[in-house]
């Protein structure tokens, strides 16, 4: 087997030569787009890398927030504590030990309603006021009631109590 002698004529010669410098221009050419192409690609995906760890930064800084104000809201939406305070007190002569006595136990009657939620205990308010009522309290050999004046339903449960003799 033999090689055609094209390498005689100039032709031959002229479209072979034309062909490697082609190719190789080509070649140069192909490199050139090839990596213009490749660097903004890599330009682009630094920047999305960029971008998305600043967007998970901002979702965590977020959802830290959001939970933070979760919890507030909830903290807010419950009774949280109970404030019982007997505004006549001194008429009945009565001593600071047996005030703080008398509200600590109402304190205890009614301390179901910490930690619910402010509708629900609105809505037993009634209920709330007849066990205060409906129990005679017994100080230094006396009977006496409860009647309750002022009663404010927040995070903070604050009634306000006037004590009488128990007929």
């Amino acid at each position: 087997m033999r090689i055609p002698p094209y390498y005689r004529r100039p032709s031959w010669q002229r479209f072979f030569a034309g062909m490697a410098v082609g190719g190789a221009i080509s070649w140069c050419i192909f490199l050139y787009i090839f990596g213009v192409w490749q660097e903004d690609n890599a330009k682009l995906i630094r920047k999305q890398q960029k971008d998305i760890t600043e967007l998970n930064n901002d979702l965590k800084i977020w959802q830290e927030d959001y939970e933070e104000l979760n919890k507030r809201n909830l903290a807010k939406i419950t009774v949280q504590k109970i404030n019982i305070k007997i505004i006549n007190w001194e008429r009945y002569k009565l001593d600071d030990f047996s005030v703080f006595e008398t509200e600590e136990a109402v304190r205890d009657d009614i301390k179901m309603v910490l930690a619910k939620d402010l509708e629900t205990v609105a809505k037993s308010k009634d209920l709330v006021k007849k066990i205060i009522e409906n129990k005679p309290i017994k100080i230094n050999e006396k009977r006496y009631k409860l009647k309750v004046k002022e009663m404010t339903i927040f995070t903070t449960l604050t009634i306000q109590l006037e004590i009488q003799f128990d007929k």
